[in-house]
């Protein structure tokens, strides 16, 4: 076990450091009027001292070196333009608790919604005349096939017009969280019940549910016992992800509702040209991402005896 988590940290802070490295690159190509408040405004001189004292004018080798010094000392800058002269961190902590409180209800919903589910599909596939299984896989290609931002607007509409729901977030009006809860929960929920089923069936199928039914076992004792425990496993690797997914938020359904989360603080950001504070919070998203996989991993081989830790077939 230690060695295989060893083996996965490895790789993770090597893969974590070549994406950051090759995001560093990309954004010092950004305008450079993301670094002043008032670009306008500022003569050549002034423009160019100011770039020299953020070391924009040295190799980029050294500029680099500089940034992950910075970084193992948890300094991520200073915004530019957004809060001028407030620490990035400062910034985005400030909008951390939004993204986590909506995306902690949103994944909560949506693995009910989708475990419910999935469990009605693979039991309905053993009925007659399968409507469970016809009705959900009828839902999840719907939900597969139409892109995410033209239901978000649906839902939207429809609950501000139909359903009389705020179409904007704020946060003292708790009704105003639903529309967005069910945003964020619904692609997932559709996601988990797809392979939810797929695993329930393949494990329904197995030599040993064949045998347990032989021996007269009742079904819901081999379903809920054998099928779906087992069923589960596969997918625990991507909770520790959606967990911390939740911190970052999500940029399209913060902005589109106006919640003052992390994702639409980098869309603001974006807008406002802020190349540090873009900078800070594209590295804290690959970060999570990282860390997100790592834990999937981990947990995984955890949960999971019949995963090799040593063995290399037994590798995932």
């Amino acid at each position: 076990m230690a060695k295989y988590i060893l083996k996965r940290v490895l790789r993770a802070f090597i893969t974590l450091f070549f994406i950051i490295t090759i995001l560093f690159i990309l954004l010092q190509h950004m305008p450079i009027e993301g670094y002043f408040e008032n670009f306008d405004k500022v003569s050549p001189a002034e423009i160019q001292v100011k770039l020299t004292s953020l070391g924009l004018t040295d190799p980029l080798p050294k500029q680099l070196a500089r940034f992950y010094k910075d970084l193992f000392h948890g300094d991520l800058g200073t915004s530019n333009i957004y809060r001028m002269g407030v620490d990035n961190l400062t910034i985005i902590a400030e909008k951390v608790p939004v993204s986590m409180r909506i995306g902690l209800i949103s994944l909560a919903l949506s693995l009910l919604m989708g475990f419910a589910l999935g469990i009605w599909m693979a039991y309905s596939t053993r009925t007659t005349f399968k409507i469970g299984e016809r009705l959900g896989t009828l839902l999840i290609v719907i939900v597969q096939a139409i892109p995410s931002a033209v239901y978000y607007i649906l839902i939207q509409f429809m609950g501000s017009q139909y359903l009389k729901m705020p179409m904007l977030f704020k946060e003292d009006n708790p009704i105003s969280y639903i529309l967005p809860i069910f945003s964020l929960s619904i692609g997932s929920a559709a996601y988990y019940a797809m392979w939810l089923r797929r695993y329930m069936v393949d494990e329904a199928n197995r030599d040993y549910v064949k045998l347990a039914r032989a021996k007269g076992v009742a079904d819901s004792t081999i379903s809920r016992r054998h099928v779906f425990r087992n069923a589960v496993i596969p997918m625990v690797q991507y909770i520790p992800g959606s967990i911390l997914g939740t911190l970052v938020g999500s940029l399209y359904v913060e902005s589109l509702y106006s919640i003052p989360g992390m994702g639409g603080l980098l869309v603001t950001a974006i807008k406002r040209h802020d190349n540090t504070l873009i900078r800070a919070l594209v590295v804290i998203f690959a970060v999570i991402s990282i860390l997100g996989l790592l834990f999937g991993d981990i947990l995984m081989a955890i949960v999971d005896p019949r995963i090799s830790l040593v063995k290399k077939e037994g590798s995932r």
